[in-house]
C-alpha cells in the first residue's frame, strides 16, 4: 500500500511539474545564462589588467563550463556516467547507438576543438584571446571528468554507489 501511495506523489508531481510555465521549468538554466552574460558584459567594460577585469574574465571562463554542464547533463548522454541522463528507448543501428551512448563525449570534443581553433587564431595577450584559453581549458576539465569518472570512483561519493 505505502508503494502505491509513493507512485501516486510520483505520478502528482509530473503532473503538476507539466503545468509549470516555461520559467518555471527551466529557472536553473536561465539563472546560469544570466549570470554568465552579466559576466561578459562586466568583462568587455573593464580593464583585463585590474583586479576585477581579471576576476570578470575567468569568471566568463568558470560560468560558460557551469552553463555547459547543466545543458549536457539535461539534453545529452554518456554511457557509465552516473551523472548522465537516460538514453532514448528507440535506438536505430549500432551507428546510432554509439553516437547516443557517447553524444556528451562527442559535443565536447567538437565543441572543444571549435574552441581550440578560435584560441589558435586568437592573440593569446589580448583581452579576449585570454578568456578563449581559459575557456579551453574548462572544457578540457569537463571532458577529462567525463571521460575518468566512466573508469574511476570515489570511495564514499554517491555517484560512485551507482
Amino acid at each position: 500500500m505505502a508503494q502505491e501511495k509513493r507512485d501516486t506523489g510520483q505520478e502528482a508531481r509530473k503532473t503538476k511539474s507539466r503545468r509549470k510555465g516555461f520559467l518555471a521549468q527551466h529557472s536553473l538554466s536561465i539563472a546560469y545564462v544570466g549570470v554568465l552574460i552579466l559576466w561578459i558584459v562586466l568583462y568587455s567594460r573593464s580593464n583585463p589588467e585590474t583586479h576585477w577585469g581579471s576576476f570578470f574574465g575567468n569568471a566568463i571562463a568558470d560560468w560558460s563550463g557551469v552553463v555547459v554542464t547543466v545543458f549536457a547533463t539535461k539534453y545529452l548522454y554518456e554511457r557509465g556516467s552516473a551523472e548522465s541522463r537516460k538514453p532514448p528507448l528507440n535506438l536505430r543501428g549500432p551507428f546510432w547507438e554509439a553516437i547516443t551512448d557517447h553524444s556528451l563525449t562527442l559535443f565536447l570534443l567538437a565543441t572543444g576543438v571549435c574552441w581550440v581553433a578560435v584560441y589558435k587564431h586568437a592573440d593569446p595577450e589580448s583581452k579576449w584571446g585570454q578568456v578563449v584559453g581559459n575557456v579551453v581549458s574548462e572544457w578540457t576539465q569537463i571532458l577529462a571528468l567525463v571521460i575518468l569518472t566512466k573508469r574511476l570512483f570515489e570511495y564514499h561519493s554517491k555517484e560512485s554507489e551507482k
